[in-house]
């Protein structure tokens, strides 16, 4: 596992990357990459995506869980005796890591514990459910989810996923990018939505390594820009409380993992509007004919606003899910507002 940082903190790195796409090959889907004529007049960008919104559970989150479930099985299994107890992992989640993650500890026989704050949505809850976790709530924000998700740690003795800021997750998001930037080798630009930071981060690591020319770019709310402000200041700040995005999943604040390769792999992080992100949305759809969640949008808003890549260049962009709540998707449930 790539080095430490300050001696401690394990930072995954190119190889281990690769190591996930190996460990994953054929427990996640391969996902289509699509582009559109229409959209590229829009953006007068040569542009592709990505569609982890086509991936198992829903989102490119079934990358990170199942590698870090199959390094746990493996573990496990080479020193039975140093891991008594239970098969359990547990983690926070504003959803669709809980759902990745129960779904992969459900396919190799493990339980699973999922702390979620009472006002995720009810669509991602319900698949968490369906795949046969345990819920426990919280009340919002990267605070109270971590303590209840102490709590459960300690009442179980569970194994902990962190949804972004964990080597083995950021590995194992960062194929999908692998998998794009083999089929798509001359990619000037990558972009992809931040939120904890695991998704870019484990992005990154795959285009320093497979074309390093190429520009990584994250986006993110403005409402929610504690990566941004991170990136730009140089010291990592947090996100206080739960950010009233409509793009459910970037609420997080990004982990020390994931800043750490932000300074060195990422080259800007970028703000859009509520706004934009609805916009973003209702083009995705009617040019792409994918209905994205709010958090794939904010990338698709960035460059609909000329804020990633220049004229004429390629631009890739990872779809990172699909776990749509359509009453409350402003433009098809009839709302006119853009707040959650």
């Amino acid at each position: 596992m790539g080095r430490l940082l300050s001696g401690e903190v394990d930072l995954p790195d190119f190889g281990d990357v690769v190591a996930a796409h190996d460990r994953l090959r054929g427990r996640v889907a391969r996902t289509p990459v699509l582009a559109s004529p229409r959209f590229d007049g829009r953006v007068g960008r040569r542009v592709v995506f990505k569609c982890e919104n086509l991936q198992h559970a829903g989102a490119f989150k079934f990358r990170g869980a199942s590698n870090a479930l199959l390094q746990l099985e493996a573990a496990r299994a080479a020193a039975p005796d140093a891991a008594p107890g239970a098969r359990v992992v547990a983690t926070h989640s504003s959803g669709n890591h809980g759902a990745a993650l129960a779904r992969a500890a459900a396919a190799i026989g493990w339980g699973c514990i999922v702390v979620v704050p009472h006002d995720a949505s009810p669509v991602k809850l319900a698949a968490i459910r369906a795949s046969g976790a345990e819920l426990v709530t919280c009340e919002p924000g990267l605070a109270p989810r971590e303590t209840a998700l102490a709590e459960v740690v300690a009442r179980t003795g569970a194994a902990v996923v962190h949804p972004f800021d964990d080597a083995r997750v950021i590995a194992g998001q960062g194929t999908a990018a692998m998998e794009l930037l083999a089929d798509e080798p001359h990619l000037e630009v990558l972009t992809a939505p931040v939120g904890g930071g695991g998704l870019l981060a484990g992005s990154a690591l795959a285009a320093r390594g497979m074309s390093p020319s190429c520009r990584v770019v994250g986006a993110e709310p403005e409402v929610a820009d504690d990566a941004a402000r991170s990136f730009h200041g140089g010291t990592r700040v947090g996100m206080p409380g739960s950010p009233p995005t409509i793009a459910d999943g970037l609420r997080g604040s990004i982990g020390l993992r994931p800043y750490a390769i932000f300074r060195r792999c990422v080259d800007d992080v970028v703000t859009v509007s509520e706004a934009a992100i609805v916009e973003a949305m209702r083009i995705a759809l009617e040019d792409l004919r994918l209905l994205v969640e709010p958090s794939s949008a904010v990338p698709i808003a960035a460059l609909l606003a000329g804020r990633i890549g220049g004229p004429g260049q390629r631009v890739g962009v990872i779809v990172s899910g699909g776990n749509v709540d359509l009453s409350v998707c402003p433009f098809l449930s009839g709302r006119t507002g853009t707040s959650p």
